[in-house]
């Protein structure tokens, strides 16, 4: 086998790219993988991007980031706009700093937007953000529900429409910011121009059921780990709940258990149901039947298959 070095100082501008739903441990093979052939992991995770906000997003321990370099963690406060165009570019910067320094880089996360953004090469319509069409979308969100927002994008953007989530207020809104900015529909601008690294694709999965059952117990741990003090400090901090970054899974439903709006039982229990139906979307961002990925179940313990595949393709780069 050849050493580290050997293997991280080709030629090629080779990208590795580890996907699959939260919790079946994208972050715990990376950083073995990442060990064995000197490599560096940048985060393609819409939630951990934000600072104060670890029990919740399920952030990389301090023993992972000791192990292997993390990027694009922790790098904005709450209240901090932050916008794909923005991630793109920082995870460009990241990927080329990591060649540059004769690593190799490993893209993992599960926000599909984040990784098909990079993977792909959205060339993302340059339209700065409208403060105050943003606030006028979201009052109307919060008055009439997401659906009617989204209702109205499927009129002037029948395309985008499809490929948004009607839960997805954050980008419902975006696509109407942009038509509404340019009069044009946010789908007849988005164009590709992918990058120029070699990729492999490697997904991880498991058994639907299996997974929720894993899930539903991380959840458990999140609350006994401080996940409520964590809300509360966020709030105390002046973060306001209706920020962007305080909708993500388990945030907006320890906020509703904070305001007396339900029990901490209930508001466990949404965060459980609300973590499956999220994993149901990563699966459609993430599709089994995608050939590009090379899939691995993780019951079958497959690290070993995994590093091999690794290798052989960071070989034929040399």
């Amino acid at each position: 086998m050849p050493s580290r070095a050997d293997l991280a100082s080709g030629d090629l501008l080779c990208l590795v790219a580890v996907v699959g739903p939260t919790g079946v441990g994208k972050t715990r093979m990376s950083v073995g993988l990442c060990q064995e052939v000197d490599g560096e992991i940048v985060s393609a995770d819409s939630r951990q991007i934000y600072r104060h906000m670890d029990i919740g997003t399920a952030k990389p321990t301090s023993r992972e980031r000791s192990l292997v370099p993390h990027h694009l963690v922790d790098i904005v406060d709450p209240d901090r706009s932050f916008t794909l165009a923005q991630y793109q570019r920082l995870a460009y910067q990241a990927i080329d700093d990591i060649l540059d320094r004769r690593k190799v880089p490993f893209l993992v996360g599960g926000t599909g937007l984040y990784v098909r953004a990079v993977l792909e090469g959205f060339v993302i319509p340059k339209v700065k953000p409208e403060q105050s069409l943003r606030d006028r979308l979201r009052k109307e969100a919060a008055r009439d529900g997401g659906a009617a927002l989204h209702a109205r994008l499927e009129m002037v953007d029948p395309e985008a429409a499809a490929k948004i989530n009607p839960r997805n207020v954050r980008r419902v809104i975006r696509a109407l910011e942009v038509y509404e900015t340019l009069g044009r529909p946010i789908s007849s601008l988005q164009d590709r121009k992918p990058p120029p690294y070699r990729v492999l694709k490697i997904g991880l999965t498991m058994d639907r059921e299996e997974l929720y059952g894993r899930l539903d117990q991380r959840v458990e741990r999140m609350i006994d780990n401080g996940l409520v003090a964590e809300v509360k400090g966020l709030l105390e901090a002046g973060y306001s709940p209706d920020l962007p970054a305080m909708s993500g899974l388990g945030y907006r439903q320890i906020c509703g258990y904070l305001r007396g709006e339900t029990d901490l039982a209930t508001a466990v229990s949404h965060i459980k149901s609300e973590t499956h139906r999220f994993v149901r979307q990563q699966y459609k961002w993430f599709r089994l039947d995608d050939q590009s990925i090379h899939w691995f179940d993780v019951s079958g313990e497959p690290s070993g298959m995994i590093m091999a595949l690794v290798v052989g393709f960071l070989e034929k780069s040399g």
